[in-house]
């Protein structure tokens, strides 16, 4: 039994490690964009001015529709207050959106956490996997996650909805099936561990063309803050 536990006590650890490695270089390949897209902002403005100098008004609105297009797709979209929330979460949204996928996002985390950065990164970033990955099965036009974040008394408030191709999912042995087929699901198993170990509350409601994820996690020190 001990060489058991030490075996699934490594898994996890690699799980964990692996986690932290992907997300990291997600929010690298943003913060690059960002600096790509400010490397090339002289450039811009020379070509606009240069459309300018030859009064072709048009040149400049279209040149400026493009830049806010290409703007749009590396802004950080979400400032909740907490670092390592908005490194996940504005490195997933980055992520959906190359999938075609629309998030919607309102999150704000006014305290100091309890939790660990590695427990967050967790949570979130499998929240968020599941939901691009459940996601994906729909055409680009109807792909949407919701995403809700916020201080209920003493408890931070996680909610994640996404739309889904399939009805009504059904559970087995109380608890919902990963989408991706047997063997998969050990995201949603470190999600439900992360969540019991905190003392947390955690609930999964699948209805027509949707399915969301609802956790409520206990912040000692939150009740003091203003």
């Amino acid at each position: 039994m001990p060489l058991l536990s030490k075996l699934i006590d490594r898994h996890i650890a690699a799980y964990q490690r692996e986690l932290i490695e992907i997300h990291y270089a997600e929010v690298e390949n943003m913060y690059r964009q960002i600096r790509g897209w400010r490397h090339d902002y002289r450039s811009h403005i020379q070509a606009m001015k240069a459309h300018a100098a030859q009064g072709d008004w048009e040149a400049v609105s279209a040149y400026l529709d493009t830049l806010e297009t290409d703007l749009s797709t590396v802004d950080t979209a979400v400032k909740t207050g907490n670092r390592m929330a908005d490194a996940i979460l504005n490195s997933k949204i980055s992520l959906a959106r190359s999938k075609h996928i629309q998030v919607t996002a309102d999150a704000s985390i006014p305290v100091a956490l309890d939790i660990s950065e590695l427990d967050l990164c967790v949570i979130l970033g499998n929240l968020f996997d599941n939901a691009i990955e459940a996601s994906l099965a729909l055409p680009e036009g109807e792909r949407l996650v919701r995403v809700y974040m916020d201080m209920k008394g003493p408890q931070l408030y996680i909610s994640f909805t996404n739309l889904t191709a399939a009805g009504k999912r059904k559970k087995l042995g109380g608890r919902f099936r990963s989408t991706k087929g047997d063997g998969h699901g050990f995201g949603l198993q470190r999600i439900d561990a992360t969540v019991e170990r905190l003392g947390g509350w955690l609930s999964r409601n699948s209805e027509d063309g949707a399915f969301t994820t609802e956790i409520l996690l206990p912040q000692a020190g939150a009740a003091a803050c203003p």
